[in-house]
């Protein structure tokens, strides 16, 4: 539904998280026996999650760590651990940088060129693992680092960018051609970020294998703030689904979407399942465990931008283990850990055996989702009152 927001001006309302609620079955499951599998091109996880293509998550002790637990951590090609030899070290004093000068030490530690070799080496200690590797990169890089991440047996490849379209105008150098490139690449190819309905059609009909969805949501991501742009995820994962599901109806071919940034809980985890998605994409809850590389610290993948940096240093401190986090058991109140228990108990809650299923669930309208009968949790600011 649209509203005048002034003379001969439209706008439609749009929802995040935090103004949905998700409506118990009349039938329950057993949560250890819902399927929560996910398949993107040739590539299978066990659970849908991926973590985020940020420095501060994911490194290759992080992304064998992840792909173990059954997940993805997708590595940046465009950071810090194809520019230097010695990542963790370079991090490090990233971590260590007064909030002041934070994004100017990033901004310099950035302008450290990149080194092909270390791309096909990254790949390699990861593939050492037997496990599934995934890597990131900006369409102006995605040619040439996409030919040395498929002959280093990369598994999946990841083209990303703030805003992707299939239709790009620019006189000054040649635009990525999205089709051309997933037409010529022998493994997967999920691209984003997307947050409506014709652009993610056009992508799926450009021959993608996935979709990310969201612009700016991320707790690390100033988009919103520095270019006004983005969609609550709400209804943004809505408008993508349908447009996956439209293209799978017309062609016959599946492309899961993954609701990327925005969730801080298992239950924001839950809603974008519910909402549509097939998976989601995380960065802060894994910033926070033992075995990422940034030592509670995370920064936006746009940080490092010489001009416009659009991300910012956050700290998110440690809270414990991957598969805590993960797994649980949840040592934490606020719905930060345990995140597929939390996935497989509502699943359960709300009928739904496999994460097709609980793409059907009831959605209603609830601002007082997360305060109705919260004072004492609000005032003691513990469990749900934190944020």
């Amino acid at each position: 539904m649209a509203f005048f927001i002034g003379r001969d001006r439209e706008a439609r309302r749009a929802y995040g998280f935090d103004e949905i609620a998700l409506v118990p079955g009349d039938l329950t499951v057993n949560p250890e026996e819902v399927d929560t599998t996910l398949k993107i091109g040739d590539v299978k996880l066990a659970i849908p999650f991926l973590a985020s293509a940020m420095d501060g998550v994911v490194d290759t002790q992080f992304a064998i760590a992840m792909d173990k637990f059954g997940g993805l951590g997708v590595l940046n090609l465009d950071g810090i651990n194809t520019r230097y030899e010695k990542p963790r070290e370079v991090v490090a004093q990233i971590a260590a940088a007064d909030p002041d000068t934070a994004t100017r030490m990033v901004q310099d530690l950035y302008r450290e060129p990149m080194k092909e070799h270390l791309i096909a080496q990254r790949i390699s200690e990861i593939k050492k693992a037997k496990v599934n590797c995934a890597v990131s990169t900006i369409p102006q890089n995605a040619e040439k680092y996409g030919k040395i991440a498929q002959e280093a047996g990369c598994d999946l490849f990841v083209v990303q960018s703030t805003v992707t379209t299939v239709k790009h105008k620019a006189t000054k150098y040649t635009p990525f051609d999205i089709a051309k490139f997933c037409a010529k690449m022998k493994m997967p190819i999920v691209v984003g970020n997307c947050v409506t309905y014709s652009v993610a059609l056009e992508l799926m009909e450009a021959g993608i294998s996935g979709l990310l969805v969201g612009v700016g949501p991320g707790a690390a991501c100033t988009t919103r703030g520095v270019l006004g742009l983005g969609v609550p995820q709400v209804t943004a994962t809505v408008d993508c689904a349908a447009a996956r599901d439209f293209y799978h109806k017309k062609a016959g071919r599946y492309v899961p979407i993954i609701t990327d940034g925005g969730m801080s809980s298992g239950g924001d985890v839950c809603k974008a399942i519910a909402c549509g998605s097939d998976a989601v994409m995380i960065g802060s809850a894994f910033a926070r465990t033992k075995e990422a590389p940034g030592m509670g610290y995370h920064w936006g993948m746009a940080t490092p931008h010489s001009n416009l940096p659009r991300g910012t240093r956050i700290h998110v401190g440690v809270t414990g283990t991957l598969e805590e986090v993960l797994f649980g058991p949840s040592r934490l109140d606020d719905g930060s850990q345990n995140l597929v228990g939390a996935l497989k108990t509502c699943m359960g809650s709300v009928g739904a055996s496999s994460v097709k299923e609980m793409q059907l669930t009831e959605i209603i309208i609830a601002p007082a989702i997360k305060t109705e009968g919260k004072l004492f949790q609000k005032a003691q600011r513990i469990g749900m009152g934190k944020n």
